[in-house]
Order: structure tokens, then C-alpha cells, then sequence
């Protein structure tokens, strides 16, 4: 009896070090497969700005309309020209929600500099 106890109290442990082991290889697997997500969003972020660099010039009046548009995959501001970027951000287009995302895919317009400082700041993280 004693003899079957031991057997199955290293069972027990053999089992729980398994799921240990398991449980920390997804851990690292998920932690490495976000840290390169976040590395490939950084080159991305990096290339858009080396290849569409444009200086923002002049002062910016408080009737300025911007509009807010996709880049790479990221949302940029772009002056009333819808050519010249303004401004370069980190949000990620996928990241929101259904309709502000439909709404940047068409160019979502904004008419101050005080609506765009918000919006800009309420969906940067």
C-alpha cells in the first residue's frame, strides 16, 4: 500500500512540474511574439516618418481644420491639404473602435486645434 502511495505521489508532482513547464513556455512564447509585434510597429513607425518626413511650418491657428487619416497602418494628421502631415501619432488604426476607424479610412475631419489635442489624447495610450 505504502509502495502504491509513493508511485502516486510522484505522479502527482511529475504531472504538476509538466504543467509548470508547459505553462511557462506558452508564457515565454506569448511575451516574445508580442515583443516582436511591438518591434515590427516601431520599424513601421520609423520607416513612415524617414519616408514621408514633412516639417510642419508656421504657426497653427485656432480654426485650422487637420484631418486624420491612415499611414502604415497608424493614424496621421494632416493639414487642411490632406497632403501635408501635421503630425505623426502611435495609434494604431486596428486598435479602434469600428466606427472612429471608419470614420479615419475616409479622413475624419476636425476643426481646432483644442478637438484634435483631445481626440489625439484620448485615443493614445
Amino acid at each position: 500500500m505504502k509502495k502504491y502511495s509513493i508511485g502516486l505521489a510522484v505522479l502527482f508532482f511529475g504531472c504538476v512540474a509538466l504543467i509548470g513547464a508547459a505553462y511557462q513556455f506558452s508564457f515565454q512564447y506569448s511575451k516574445h511574439q508580442a515583443e516582436e509585434k511591438a518591434r515590427i510597429q516601431q520599424e513601421m513607425v520609423k520607416s513612415a516618418k524617414e519616408n514621408d518626413a514633412v516639417a510642419a511650418e508656421g504657426e497653427v491657428s485656432k480654426e485650422e481644420v487637420f484631418y486624420l487619416m491612415d499611414l502604415n497602418g497608424f493614424v496621421a494628421v494632416y493639414r487642411e491639404d490632406r497632403q501635408t502631415i501635421y503630425e505623426y501619432t502611435n495609434i494604431v488604426v486596428e486598435d479602434l473602435p469600428e466606427d472612429v476607424r471608419q470614420e479615419i479610412l475616409k479622413g475624419k475631419e476636425i476643426r481646432s486645434v483644442e478637438k484634435l489635442y483631445g481626440f489625439l489624447e484620448n485615443y493614445s495610450s
